[in-house]
């Protein structure tokens, strides 16, 4: 799908979360639709004190 992020880390955070919350039961299967490696989605919500917690299938 290649869908493009957004920039900002505390809007990709609250984008990436609500996906999370409402169609994803996990980060590789967003990614995978996505079109887009997890490793840039952690990095960047990394710089905000963020860390995927696959149990609550969240960054938080």
């Amino acid at each position: 799908m290649n869908c493009p992020l957004p920039s900002d880390p505390f809007i990709l955070l609250s984008f990436i979360n609500t996906k999370l919350r409402d169609r994803y039961p996990s980060l590789s299967e967003l990614c995978d639709d996505l079109g887009v490696e997890a490793s840039i989605i952690t990095a960047k919500l990394k710089e905000i004190g963020m860390e995927y917690d696959s149990k609550l299938n969240k960054f938080w």
